[in-house]
């Protein structure tokens, strides 16, 4: 048999096929949705604010403390660590490039927590100290840094800061 009588054949059987399917009905109204109870009222916006106290923020932009800074925040259990110290020394430095000197005070001094006798975080958070005018955290981080690396290069010039703070 020829290759297009079946074709036709199957053409017409499909057509047939087709006309017996009866209409669609029509979609049902979906049922009604039972009555939930109501939902507890959202907290008020003076419920919110006493649960967290605010960070301290001073007018400068840049000064401005990150949610991830806050130390209400943090539940960190912090014990010996000296590669987290380093990449809190890491972001700290981004922090002080960018001039937000309390973020990298705050990241300095967790350095310091991950690891007391590393000396570079103290000297950072002396100078971080500086930035944000705080006399007694100036002295004692140049203090830890002078007994942690008596012999650096800058040791000098360290303690003529320190005879100055006095």
């Amino acid at each position: 048999m020829p290759r297009w009588v079946i074709g036709a054949l199957l053409a017409c059987a499909a057509q047939l096929s087709a006309q017996n399917i009866p209409p669609p009905k029509p979609p049902e109204p979906p049922p009604a949705a039972p009555t939930a109870p109501a939902p507890d009222p959202k907290p008020s916006a003076e419920g919110l604010k006493r649960e967290r106290p605010k960070p301290t923020v001073t007018n400068n932009p840049k000064e401005e403390v990150p949610p991830e800074e806050d130390a209400s925040l943090s539940t960190d259990n912090i014990s010996f660590n000296p590669l987290e110290a380093q990449k809190c020394i890491a972001v700290g430095n981004e922090y002080f490039k960018k001039g937000n000197y309390r973020a990298a005070y705050n990241r300095y001094k967790y350095a310091t927590k991950y690891d007391d006798s590393n000396s570079e975080a103290w000297f950072r958070l002396g100078a971080a100290s500086e930035k944000v005018k705080d006399a007694q955290g100036e002295k004692e981080a140049y203090t830890k840094y002078l007994a942690a690396a008596p012999d650096a290069k800058n040791a000098a010039e360290i303690r003529k800061k320190l005879d100055k703070l006095k």
